[in-house]
């Protein structure tokens, strides 16, 4: 059974437009979401079963994708699989039905929201005679769209020549209209096709290795930052969840921050001084999604290598969300592979954002819900309107510096160029000068930067 959508749905308002009548506008296509009634078991040690998404959840998502490249959706349809066809995936009846969609539509692409293999997207292009993407080519084409930087575009790169290899098949038919010569045992088209899977896996290798001297220069950078040293707090979550807006609240920066999937593809790295002079490296990273395919996330390990080697990681979660619950599973599914433990309340916060989206009732339900006596509380914020981010700024820099301490200092006239440090550095309550010409500051600081405190009186007497 097929629940359909026109493409005023996902796209309210778009006046249809026919090739032939004005300038070519974007690319019109057609948005398939297969919901298969078997649903796949947990990969974890008790074999738990996944959390489901709902059906509107998974077609809302899959049209933000497909507008997250600027195609023109005319027809969006939810379909449920009961027996998945090896050739196909979908019956026969469904198929044709698509077909001609796609004819009277005039659609060029097809966007089929589930894994397809290589024979199954062949035989689905023939049938629909239209270009077919399943979730892992879209994924990947918007990749390509988004990367800005060098590293970046040669991730993406290695993601796409890996999921190619697999699909030369498809990359060459036309070739099975060509005749070998006496002595080819392989048959038609064999020899090309070898041919062009050893120029993709030397592009691979090339790419790899240009993709090692990235992760070296990036160890480089580390080995630099730890000497200083900077504590470094990475930003994950579920795409769109808004992290590129916590960034640029708790930072001042002007990372690209839109309400669309996988805004922001290169990793940002920005400096910030907490409330009581801690500083720290902030890391905005590419956002996760459900069913990202493993030679994607090996593919962009060297940026991911920022979330394995920071020393606390934001677990970012768009609590108004209706499947908040489900994304947060495939965020901590990816963690784990990355062998960051999401569990462990030492390293990790978890953060609700878009509170500002939900009103009172609601906000104290889901507050009281996630209240977990075996872990730290979750962090309620929004990143639009500042609420909570004080409060973030405040654990977090906890979680770094340790808890603020009560402490008096006596500073002496020759080593007065550490008031301002001070000030910078701590919160101030009360300073009395004396008449010898010494200042006595009270004031509250980390145990981090009381120790150094202590350290640089010491070092001023000793001078």
């Amino acid at each position: 059974m097929a629940r359909e959508k026109d493409a005023d749905a996902p796209v309210r308002g778009k006046p249809a437009h026919h090739p032939g009548t004005e300038a070519k506008g974007p690319t019109r296509a057609v948005v398939i979401v297969p919901v298969l009634t078997r649903q796949p078991r947990g990969d974890d040690d008790n074999n738990r079963p996944r959390l489901t998404r709902s059906a509107d959840a998974r077609h809302d998502e899959a049209v933000g994708l497909a507008r997250a490249i600027n195609l023109d959706l005319i027809h969006t349809a939810v379909v449920t699989v009961n027996d998945p066809r090896p050739a196909t995936l979908l019956g026969s009846g469904k198929v044709a039905e698509f077909a001609e969609i796609v004819k009277e539509g005039h659609a060029e692409v097809v966007i089929v929201d589930h894994p397809l293999t290589p024979v199954q997207q062949r035989n689905l292009e023939k049938e629909l005679n239209a270009k077919v993407l399943d979730r892992t080519g879209l994924i990947l084409e918007i990749f390509g769209e988004r990367a800005r930087t060098k590293e970046g575009t040669l991730q993406v790169e290695l993601a796409h020549l890996n999921y190619q290899k697999g699909r030369l098949v498809r990359s060459w038919t036309h070739l099975e209209r060509q005749r070998g010569g006496a002595g080819f045992l392989g048959g038609p088209g064999e020899t090309q096709i070898e041919s062009d899977r050893r120029v993709l896996q030397d592009k691979i290798i090339k790419l790899k290795h240009e993709l090692e001297t990235v992760r070296r220069t990036r160890d480089l950078h580390r080995a630099k930052r730890k000497k200083v040293p900077f504590p470094v707090v990475a930003i994950v979550g579920y795409t769109n969840a808004g992290k590129s807006t916590l960034f640029n609240r708790l930072t001042g920066a002007g990372v690209l921050a839109q309400d669309m999937l996988f805004a922001t593809l290169d990793p940002t790295l920005r400096r910030v001084r907490l409330p009581h002079g801690t500083p720290v490296i902030l890391s905005d990273t590419v956002g996760f999604i459900s069913d990202l395919p493993t030679h994607l996330i090996a593919a962009f390990r060297a940026t991911l290598e920022e979330v394995v080697e920071a020393d606390l990681v934001i677990h970012l979660r768009d609590i108004s969300d209706p499947d908040t619950a489900a994304q947060a599973e495939d965020v901590e599914r990816i963690l784990a592979d990355l062998g960051v433990d999401a569990g462990d309340a030492k390293r990790v916060i978890e953060v609700w954002n878009k509170i500002d989206r939900l009103d009172e009732g609601n906000r104290n339900r889901l507050l009281a819900d996630g209240a977990d006596a075996s872990k730290a509380p979750p962090v309620a914020v929004s990143a639009v309107t500042g609420e909570g981010i004080d409060a973030l700024k405040a654990i977090i820099e906890t979680r770094m510096a340790g808890e603020l301490d009560d402490l008096t200092v006596t500073v002496e006239p020759a080593q007065f160029g550490l008031v301002d440090w001070l000030y910078r550095n701590g919160d101030v309550v009360s300073r009395t000068d004396n008449d010898d010409g010494s200042a006595t500051i009270s004031l509250k600081a980390t145990q981090i930067a009381r120790e150094e405190i202590e350290s640089r009186l010491r070092a001023k007497t000793k001078g």
